[in-house]
């Protein structure tokens, strides 16, 4: 498989140039596990403080659409998996196809949550913009909608991100393979996996407190 030619001075080789990346986007996902940390602690404390307004919240979530999501996501997840598995040049074309389809897949996530959003905005569920939930459970409610828009709004701007750099991957596997592109698509497949294991938390938290409760 062919590579460049040259390599930064301040590398010694092209594989330590290559762990070196990959190195930098484990360092990367650590300071993102602070961040999606800090949320899922907010989000246990206050339903620990309104635990009946938390469950009535995520009643009011599309689960149908969540499950759908968790599904693409998972399938997506496989297809980036399978295109680090079997990335050389005679099998460019796949590579670049998988990759593809991982990126409808993102899109569609995208579009899925946006027909959520609408849903809940038509319901009178945004907090700061048009919030209407009345009773005893109110301010609970609002908390909830208020974690739930925060972290899954976050949690789509990782997946635009990602659709983003596995499109450029995607090209540039396509036109020519090599390690340092093999290397480049494993640490942004590193980055999926990641934003896809969020997701799973946050479906977790969000979808099924209200339904098992039930």
């Amino acid at each position: 498989m062919p590579d460049s030619p040259a390599v930064a001075p301040q590398f010694t080789s092209a594989s330590h140039r290559d762990e070196t990346a990959e190195l930098g986007m484990s360092v990367f996902i650590a300071t993102e596990v602070l961040l999606f940390g800090g949320l899922l602690l907010a989000y246990f404390v206050y339903r620990h403080a309104y635990p009946q307004g938390f469950v009535t919240g995520s009643r009011h979530t599309e689960i149908v659409i969540g499950t759908a999501n968790t599904a693409i996501l998972l399938t997506s997840s496989f297809l980036v998996a399978w295109a680090v598995e079997i990335f050389s040049a005679e099998t460019r074309r796949l590579t670049a196809g998988l990759l593809t389809g991982a990126i409808c897949l993102g899109l569609a996530f995208i579009l899925l949550k946006g027909i959520e959003y609408h849903r809940e905005y038509d319901e009178h569920l945004v907090p700061g913009i048009d919030f209407r939930f009345t009773g005893s459970l109110a301010n609970g409610v609002q908390l909830f909608f208020i974690f739930y828009f925060i972290a899954t709004a976050i949690h789509a701007l990782h997946m635009i991100i990602g659709i983003g750099l596995l499109a450029v991957l995607a090209l540039l596997c396509r036109a020519a393979p090599s390690t340092r592109r093999r290397a480049a698509l494993h640490s942004v497949a590193l980055y999926w996996h990641f934003v896809d294991i969020v997701w799973i938390f946050l479906f977790a938290l969000i979808y099924l407190p209200g339904r098992s409760a039930s």
